[in-house]
């Protein structure tokens, strides 16, 4: 039984951790709508960073506190890339993906709640700005993911790396927001774009929060495989913990 449990309690990390994550990262956005809807000026350069912090610190605290049970994920992409590294098998990483997707959707859930559509109509959805476009916002989705994968192989997975806990995983999020908040969302996560989607409806451009992410970790995953790690032992990897 003991065994059993141990098997899924990565996985049920995976949908906790996640869900915890986006109800702070959600639910900072939401909470600027609501300043806004009751007249309150939202500067938007201010707005931008609040965002950017509550999903760099949240999801560095996660990591932080569950890395050692799951290996931190809490995004399809990161599960990708790290599967496509050759560190995790498929079934488990195809069982962390359903987790973080109930995860997601169940914060938007519990935010819609919270927050009603006269509050914030769109929950924190992340959205192609006008004068971008769907191909720019795959470009500037992978980029940001590239970087986020990177930080993750480096600094978690990679043993000649430093281990600072989910510190740079946050950062490296809390920088892509910053940059590609006001153009995409800045979201750099299929799971982070799921989730409100599914309860507001707004399927608009959905492929980019698909594309984007998992064409990122792919190439992070390969050069990491391929170029920056092969001679050194990567079997040491979160993504397994026990082995």
């Amino acid at each position: 039984m003991r065994s059993q449990w141990l098997a899924w309690n990565g996985v049920v990390a995976e949908l906790i951790g996640t869900f915890l994550f986006f109800f702070i990262g959600i639910g900072a956005v939401a909470t600027l709508d609501r300043a806004a809807a009751g007249g309150g000026g939202i500067d938007p350069a201010a707005g931008l960073i609040v965002v950017a912090l509550a999903h760099g610190v949240v999801l560095a605290v996660l990591v932080s506190a569950l890395g050692v049970v799951s290996g931190g994920h809490f995004n399809p992409a990161v599960t990708f890339g790290v599967w496509l590294a050759g560190k995790m098998p498929w079934r488990r990483g195809l069982s962390y993906v359903v987790a973080q997707l109930i995860g997601g959707l169940l914060a938007a859930w519990s935010l819609r709640l919270i927050f009603p559509v006269t509050v914030s109509l769109t929950l924190g959805t992340p959205a192609v700005a006008a004068d971008i476009g769907p191909g720019a916002g795959i470009l500037i989705e992978a980029v940001i993911t590239l970087i986020l994968v990177i930080v993750v192989f480096g600094t978690a997975i990679d043993p000649r790396g430093p281990k600072i806990g989910g510190l740079a995983i946050g950062l490296a999020l809390a920088a892509g927001i910053l940059m590609a908040g006001p153009l995409t969302g800045g979201a750099a996560n299929p799971a982070r774009w799921f989730g409100p989607a599914a309860v507001t409806g707004l399927w608009n451009d959905w492929y980019v929060w698909i594309v984007g992410p998992l064409l990122g970790a792919a190439v992070a995953a390969l050069a990491y495989r391929y170029l920056f790690g092969p001679e050194a032992s990567l079997t040491r990897t979160p993504a397994t913990p026990g082995e």
